[in-house]
């Protein structure tokens, strides 16, 4: 899943990593792969978090020594690309365009939102590097084809890609965030209450129309649809 923008400063040079083969360069070829290394710290991350992703940790599980996985992955980042790409391998690349590129690039964005809720350790991941791995390019070709009916350029149609990425992302992290710390139903009444009251003393009109509005679905996907709606419903390709 690739992002605008800079890479963080991770210094993982996308053509060693990506166009190198599956095996260390020296020494006979051991009983795991970089395929079973990933898979396995992508485990880690979705059970237990991405602290909890170490070369040690990610060796006991593939049953090597730590020296080992250092011909696979030389560092955590390096380790987080294989990892991103990886999981990027579950997003549908296939999807033939359908000539509405509205509809298809808020299909991207769901099928991005779903992602980063199996893999809740994604969103932040994406804030600081660009992954340039073949599924994570496979899914960027599928946006790209989508956009293609616009018109627009190819810097732009990346910047666009970049920006519904970086919202999907910001969303999906609140997102977690809110579930992770739910509100009691006391808390939230009482807010409601209090918000009334000072929508009724004449020097929040604005505030109160606003609150005399009906209201709408509050679920996550409502609102995550809501909010798309307008991001994608407002881009001008002009």
């Amino acid at each position: 899943m690739t992002r605008g923008g800079d890479s963080g400063g991770t210094g993982v040079d996308p053509q060693q990593l990506w166009l190198t083969p599956d095996r260390p360069r020296r020494g006979r070829r051991p009983a795991f792969s970089r395929e079973a290394i990933t898979s396995a710290a992508v485990a880690l991350a979705d059970t237990e978090g991405l602290d909890a992703v170490t070369m040690r940790r990610v060796a006991a599980e593939v049953g090597a020594g730590v020296m080992s996985l250092y011909s696979y992955a030389p560092d955590k980042d390096t380790l987080l690309e294989l990892m991103i790409d990886h999981v990027s391998g579950e997003l549908p690349a296939e999807a033939a365009p359908t000539g509405d590129w509205r509809a298809d690039l808020k299909a991207v964005a769901h099928d991005q939102r779903a992602l980063m809720l199996r893999h809740p350790w994604l969103p932040a991941t994406l804030t600081t590097r660009r992954t340039l791995g073949p599924n994570a390019l496979a899914f960027l070709e599928r946006a790209l084809a989508a956009l293609r009916p616009t018109g627009l350029d190819g810097a732009a149609k990346l910047e666009v890609f970049a920006q519904l990425t970086a919202f999907v992302a910001g969303y999906v992290g609140y997102e977690l965030t809110q579930a992770g710390s739910a509100r009691p139903p006391e808390r939230a009444a009482a807010e409601a209450r209090y918000l009334a009251t000072v929508a009724a003393d004449g020097h929040h009109p604005e505030l109160a129309e606003v609150l005399a509005a009906p209201g709408r679905p509050l679920t996550p996907e409502a609102m995550f649809t809501r909010f798309l709606n307008r991001l994608i419903d407002g881009l001008d390709t002009g």
